[in-house]
């Protein structure tokens, strides 16, 4: 089986978003991906392509105002194009995002990338962890530590940079890449079988 291609669209407005699109590129090269980042703010044509023959893509941006950054809102009207001729059906997807505060209204950027991936046809994939540092023998390290579900969600002080951005929510995206690709592994198998 040649190996799937994860594709990670994301924007990043001041560095921190782009770490967790590093760490979730990392996990799913570990699991044998081709993995690509694609920085919407700044895509291509050629990066439109690497998005159409991708077996999954993941969502990232900051969350602001209580939703996706607007460079990413204009990279997902854009992927109407692709919605006219259902392109990325039963693609998967997943996503993750990033606020200076602990809730943030982060799981509204989240929702917000599962519809544009409904709207699609596309199959969401969740983060599949149980909320860490939740209990009197969890701490900040645990992965999952702001207990999130629907995807990866990572907090930074508004005061620090891209450096700063936690090690655990670091390793949760990398869990978020990592289980992507295995998934679209599985699929992948799936699809040969029944093609057989």
């Amino acid at each position: 089986m040649p190996s799937p291609v994860v594709s990670i669209a994301y924007h990043s407005g001041f560095g921190h978003t782009a770490v967790l699109a590093e760490a979730v590129r990392a996990g799913a090269q570990e699991a044998g991906a081709e993995a690509h980042l694609i920085n919407v703010a700044e895509i291509t044509d050629e990066e439109w392509a690497v998005l159409d023959r991708s077996d999954a893509i993941v969502f990232g941006s900051p969350t602001y105002m209580g939703t996706a950054s607007g460079p990413f809102h204009v990279f997902a009207e854009a992927t109407s194009k692709r919605w006219f001729g259902q392109d990325w059906k039963d693609k998967l997807a997943a996503g993750f995002t990033n606020s200076g505060s602990k809730s943030g209204d982060k799981l509204h950027t989240l929702q917000f990338f599962q519809i544009l991936a409904a709207q699609h046809g596309m199959h969401w994939i969740n983060l599949g962890l149980h909320p860490g540092w939740n209990n009197s023998e969890g701490s900040e390290h645990d992965l999952n530590r702001l207990g999130v579900f629907a995807g990866a969600a990572a907090q930074t002080n508004v005061d620090e940079g891209p450096d700063a951005v936690h090690k655990a929510d670091v390793a949760t995206a990398e869990h978020l890449g990592r289980r992507l690709a295995e998934t679209a592994k599985v699929f992948a198998q799936g699809r040969a079988t029944l093609a057989a």
